[in-house]
């Protein structure tokens, strides 16, 4: 920690603090040192010694501490963000990337075997350099996962409970605005790039609240390491940037997002990549292309957009597998709360973190979870390219996953209940949610999703005119082109996502229809929702 202030004057070989570090702990009013004046037998040549404060040598660790309280009465004008932890951070879950360089926690060996995690020399003299064994990141999961046995105790908790590199007697997690981080002179610069000192480098390559937020986001997805990005097209980006090299060839399904899907089908090509489009539920076209192409990757949603297909991932991952290809679901409309993909075989989790995740419309951000090789793969594209995730969105974002159970179970129930009364409305012709039993992919989702998500679309008895005079007698929930928020949100996306293209083109290619209405629930009360749905039915 960096402390600038005219008040604290060097000590001297032989002099001696005037006060005990106890003396030196904050009180309501902020830490103040003790000021004495030297006795009388200590002046010299009849001069009175120059009057002294001074510091115990601890006191900047203590500082520390408190350092969140009210310091400015002590002359303390910079407080270094990399110098925020006492300790060294305790490990709880997989640890992101501190460093360009690094894809790990610093660690060097110990002269008895052992592994020394956060190296070096603090700014007070401590040394850093603790000793743990081998499999200390195992077990801290381990212990992290006995404490918390709940999605609802790991959104809370998971992540800055036990411990988030940064000391701070606050119960939530600070926010770092820095855009670097300094180091104490150049050897412990040295100590850093050699995984010796455990700190970080650049606002580019990571951030302390950043890195409490993906600890959180592994912890939920069961990954090793999680990458969050500045938006979820950003994640999807740079993991076909990254992971698929020239020449090789993809597999994805013709109902997704439809700007991942131009990217693949457009973009792709230009690096010389290639790609195979086939439906969700179509095993034996994925077989085939496994067979007849050298596929580096199979991605997809699921369930999808818009007409919420369900994967077998666990199926999928092992035909891909089988063949060596990797597999990464974009889990967006699930959330993690719902489906765990990486326990049922894939190798990534991706989720456009703006929608459940962060879950209050506010911020658009996006992240992917895995194996520590794989996201460190990404995360070295990342440093490079940029796309940095802002310390404030992290802070946004980290609120908002503290109640992400709470919403997701609440919009479970609203959809569900919802699309059994619009299955039964003469105005809805077809109704697709995979928490129904007509759905082509019921028998999927009841086995691998725990809950069927807050996203239901439909179709009206209508063509597009019919259409958008439903969705413009609605009352409660806006007309936008996003969902998973705690406001209800509704979209038509014949008019909203596909207008650049003709009715019958859009209808042949992607099999979005000018009545279709993609409805997101919030978590307004059903009643109220069940009426304003119910009147603009009447409506039409």
């Amino acid at each position: 920690m960096a402390v600038s202030s005219a008040l604290c004057l060097p000590s001297t070989p032989h002099s001696k603090p005037y006060f005990s570090a106890a003396d030196c702990r904050s009180s309501d009013s902020g830490a103040r040192p003790r000021i004495e004046m030297p006795a009388a037998s200590s002046l010299l040549g009849g001069r009175a010694s120059p009057l002294i404060l001074r510091f115990p040598p601890n006191f900047v660790r203590q500082l520390s501490i408190k350092a969140r309280r009210n310091c400015s009465n002590i002359g303390v004008a910079q407080i270094a963000a990399a110098s925020w932890s006492n300790d060294p951070p305790a490990f709880e879950g997989p640890r992101s990337a501190a460093s360009s360089d690094a894809s790990a926690v610093p660690e060097a060996a110990g002269a008895d075997g052992s592994t020394l995690v956060g190296g070096g020399v603090d700014r007070s003299g401590v040394d850093l350099a603790v000793p743990v064994v081998q499999d200390a990141k195992a077990s801290a999961v381990a212990k992290t996962a006995a404490l918390f046995g709940s999605d609802g105790s790991l959104a809370v908790h998971a992540g800055e409970r036990l411990g988030r590199g940064i000391t701070t007697d606050g119960i939530t997690t600070p926010v770092v605005n820095t855009s670097a981080y300094w180091f104490n002179n150049s050897d412990e610069l040295i100590d850093f790039k050699e995984k010796r000192h455990a700190s970080f480098e650049y606002g580019r390559y990571g951030n302390p609240t950043t890195q409490a937020l993906e600890e959180k986001m592994s912890a939920l997805e069961r990954a090793e390491s999680t990458l969050f990005v500045s938006s979820g097209m950003y994640a999807s980006v740079a993991m076909f940037s990254d992971l698929v090299p020239a020449g090789g060839h993809i597999v994805t399904t013709n109902d997704c997002y439809r700007k991942t899907r131009i990217f693949i089908q457009s973009e792709l090509p230009k690096m010389g990549i290639s790609a195979t489009v086939i439906d969700p539920a179509d095993i034996e076209s994925l077989k085939s292309t496994l067979e007849q192409n050298n596929v580096t990757l199979f991605f997809t949603e699921s369930p999808t957009n818009p007409f919420l297909r369900c994967i077998d991932i666990e199926l999928v991952s092992q035909l891909c597998h089988n063949n060596g290809a990797l597999v990464c679901i974009d889990g967006t409309f699930a959330s993690p709360v719902n489906q765990k993909a990486l326990a049922l075989g894939a190798d990534l989790i991706l989720h456009s973190a703006t929608k459940f995740i962060a879950g209050h419309n506010d911020v658009i951000r996006g992240c992917i979870s895995g194996s520590e090789e794989l996201i460190s793969k990404i995360r070295f594209y990342h440093n490079v390219v940029g796309g940095v995730l802002n310390p404030n969105a992290a802070y946004m974002i980290l609120r908002g996953m503290k109640t992400l159970h709470l919403r997701v179970q609440n919009q479970n129930s609203t959809a569900l209940r919802m699309a059994q009364l619009l299955e039964e409305h003469p105005q809805i012709t077809r109704i697709l949610y995979p928490g129904l039993p007509n759905h082509p992919e019921h028998h999927i989702a009841k086995r691998q999703m725990t809950g069927f998500g807050g996203v239901v679309s439909f179709e009206i008895a209508g063509d597009l005119s019919t259409t958008k005079k439903f969705i413009d007698s609605l009352k409660i929930p806006y007309i936008a082109p996003s969902f998973g928020g705690c406001e209800s949100i509704v979209d038509q996306p014949a008019i909203m996502s596909y207008w650049d293209l003709s009715g019958p083109e859009r209808t042949a290619k992607y099999g979005i229809k000018d009545n279709l209405v993609r409805f997101s629930f919030g978590v307004e009360g059903f009643e109220d929702l069940k009426a304003d749905i119910l009147q603009a039915l009447e409506k039409i």
